[in-house]
């Protein structure tokens, strides 16, 4: 009986395991999966972590432990090590632009002008103008932009003094020098940005220009000095080309005259070649007629409207106004 119960038993319990086996395998393979599920999930994490991306217009700088290790500069992912062994930080490399603000300073001449300068800027796209542009303003713009004014306000006080107001304000354009100033004034000033904070100066321009009051009147003073010393100028030179033009019209009228005086004479001189010959044959054909007409010739010379002469009739030349011309020989007086 007793052994008959206990086959029973062991038979059941043969039974009971035979039948639980594969309910006891499934929790295993179920946990082998939740584990590899895990690993995955973080390898994932892990992948993730230690990928960076690099945006267009931006650079990364990985630091190791808080100091930079190396500088990404193309777009796209980039692999490092994660948090907290190598950490990412974008560093801004678009263009920005900042303004000095108004400034009072002097010119070479003495006098004041308010100037306002902008710049445009960039951090300098290369592993050690940014890592500069880190360590100097700690990667913050707008620290770098205040040093930027600072650096510009110094900058144009010493730009100016190089400069009298004439060249930057000015009625003549071609007098005007502020390409000339905003070269001075980046010169002076990229250097330095570059050297010390990593930044590249794109372009620096003049803003703004004015004039303080006594700067206002004295430009005013001046531009109607200069006004006055060029119409002075002008009224000389007009008069100099008068006088010019009046001394050649007078050298041309004397050359003129002089000409006309030597015609005239020749004229003349013809003209008494002429008469005498005219005369010589008017002799040769009427003697009486040629003596009464060089007598008439000879009274008209002498004889003006206010002369008064008392002389005989009998007279020669005036005989003739009595006697009347001589007749030719065989004619009687009528």
């Amino acid at each position: 009986m007793s052994q008959s119960t206990h086959a029973a038993h062991d038979h059941h319990g043969c039974d009971h395991d035979h039948d639980h086996s594969p309910a006891d395998q499934a929790p295993v393979g179920s946990a082998r999966r939740r584990m590899l599920i895990a690993a995955l999930l973080v390898l994932l994490l892990a992948a993730t972590a230690s990928l960076v991306q690099v945006r267009v217009g931006e650079a990364t700088v990985i630091t190791r432990f808080g100091n930079p290790s190396r500088v990404l500069l193309e777009p796209g992912l980039a692999w490092r090590w994660p948090v907290p062994f190598e950490a990412a930080v974008p560093v801004d490399l678009r263009l920005r632009t900042t303004s000095s603000g108004l400034q009072d300073v002097g010119t070479r001449d003495g006098l004041r002008i308010i100037v306002q300068a902008y710049i445009a800027w960039q951090v300098a796209a290369d592993p050690q103008s940014i890592q500069r542009f880190m360590r100097a303003v700690q990667n913050q713009p707008d620290e770098a932009a205040r040093q930027i004014r600072t650096l510009v306000g110094s900058a144009l006080e010493t730009s100016a003094s190089g400069f009298e107001l004439a060249d930057l304000v000015n009625v003549d354009a071609s007098r005007v020098r502020i390409d000339a100033f905003e070269q001075r004034l980046q010169q002076q000033i990229a250097e330095q940005l570059a050297h010390t904070y990593g930044i590249k100066v794109v372009q620096v321009g003049i803003e703004r220009l004015t004039l303080p009051k006594v700067t206002l009147e004295a430009t005013v003073d001046r531009m109607r000095a200069e006004r006055e010393t060029i119409a002075t100028e002008r009224t000389a030179e007009g008069k100099r080309k008068a006088a010019e033009i009046r001394s050649a019209a007078e050298r041309d009228a004397r050359i003129l005259e002089a000409d006309a005086s030597v015609k005239a004479a020749q004229i003349q001189a013809q003209a008494q070649v002429d008469a005498a010959q005219t005369y010589a044959k008017a002799y040769a054909g009427a003697p009486e007629l040629y003596r009464l007409l060089r007598s008439l010739d000879t009274l008209g010379t002498l004889v003006t409207p206010n002369t008064r002469l008392v002389l005989r009739t009998d007279a020669a030349p005036f005989r003739v106004l009595v006697d009347g011309p001589a007749l030719p020989a065989g004619h009687a007086h009528d």
